[in-house]
């Protein structure tokens, strides 16, 4: 194999391909990246763990076609440490070199045949906005847990259903919800799977650029689900794993809310919870046309902070860990954020605020409260 490629295309598809693969492969091949040039003007960069499948085009010129095989990590840090000049790659028994202005490398490549094949795209079943999808995953996979021994928690839920798309995901903590509109394709009817939160949100990075389009594929029963856009596409396993029944968690009804501007709060919280230890509470102490934020105590440091807010229900005491409050404020997208609960120890509801100053519909974070002290 003999091409000429150039650098930024090269560097984007290879950090794009490397970021599915697994940092501990099982075997050596499935940290792999395939180089495959067998085409007149294009390489083709797959890299594949029989969990998540990840592939692009990158224009290049070729002199000599063939397929290689090359640590993927490694092969991603060089390429980004590359100068600013095209990339030449030629490949010489068991070595792969790469050139590119003074700098040269030379790889070991891995055994080609080892490598398994990657999936075929499941059935087409709708196209999305990509803004629209990248900014939906974001807001969601926040909430996602993180324990593998719960893998039902580290998952974001997929509804498709009458004339919307559905994301959901929870930790226990806390909940996040995005609905919006979309056409899927007629045939699919109603339809729910689990995707790993962490590979739908890689792939929402990437693919969710504003102007673009995020084709979804999906194959339910045979459990993979596939996403491409702008020359790349990925697939992915399903979770097999069952999604707690989540509405019966939300609130229907709240006997106090408050409108706080976002970025106040955020600035305040980090303050306060300076003197706290890492995820110890911050307490938000609502009162008519305030808000009190405190945090710390008398073996501790303290502190207190005080914020003008849209205030209506009885003066009260709330606390959250203030990690996840940040999350939530931070998912919202908007200026001002519509805080509402019942009492101290029952969930709040976080959902954004229009210009208008109404609450907008589409978007909720739910959040538990921390017990108060005594």
């Amino acid at each position: 194999m003999k091409i000429r490629v150039e650098r930024d295309g090269l560097a984007d598809a290879v950090a794009w391909v490397a970021r599915s693969l697994p940092s501990r492969p099982p075997v050596p091949v499935l940290g792999g990246v395939l180089l495959d040039a067998e085409s007149d003007d294009s390489l083709t960069v797959s890299g594949f763990d029989y969990e998540v499948s990840a592939q692009v085009g990158v224009p290049a010129t070729i002199a000599d076609g063939g397929r290689a095989l090359v640590s993927g990590r490694l092969l991603a840090d060089i390429t980004k440490a590359l100068p600013n000049h095209p990339v030449e790659i030629a490949v010489d028994g068991a070595r792969m070199m790469i050139s590119c202005g003074s700098a040269r490398f030379s790889l070991p490549t891995m055994p080609v045949e080892d490598y398994p094949a990657l999936p075929s795209m499941p059935q087409l079943i709708g196209e999305l906005p990509g803004e629209v999808f990248g900014e939906a995953v974001g807001q969601v996979a926040v909430a996602a847990g993180k324990d593998d021994t719960l893998p039902m928690l580290t998952g974001v839920r997929v509804e498709i259903g009458d004339g919307k798309l559905t994301l959901v995901a929870t930790d226990r903590f806390r909940l996040a919800m995005r609905e919006f509109p979309w056409e899927p394709d007629e045939a699919l009817g109603e339809v729910a799977v689990l995707v790993p939160a962490k590979t739908l949100g890689d792939a929402a990075k990437t693919l969710g650029s504003s102007g673009s389009k995020v084709e979804m594929s999906l194959a339910a029963n045979d459990g993979l689900l596939g996403l491409a856009g702008s020359g790349k596409r990925t697939t992915t396993r399903l979770l097999d794993a069952d999604f707690p029944k989540y509405r019966q968690l939300l609130p229907s009804e709240h006997s106090a809310a408050a409108i706080i501007d976002i970025d106040a709060l955020q600035q305040a919280i980090k303050r306060v919870s300076l003197v706290a230890e890492r995820g110890t509470q911050v307490r938000l102490e609502f009162v008519d046309g305030g808000l009190r934020l405190s945090a710390g105590g008398d073996d501790e440091g303290s502190a207190e902070e005080e914020l003008p807010v849209e205030y209506t229900g009885d003066a009260v005491t709330i606390a959250f860990n203030p990690g996840y409050l940040l999350d939530g404020l931070g998912a919202v997208r908007t200026q001002k954020v519509h805080l509402s609960f019942t009492t101290p120890s029952r969930p709040a509801l976080l959902k954004p605020v229009d210009e208008d100053g109404n609450v907008a519909p589409g978007y909720l974070y739910l959040l538990m409260p921390v017990r108060l002290p005594g």
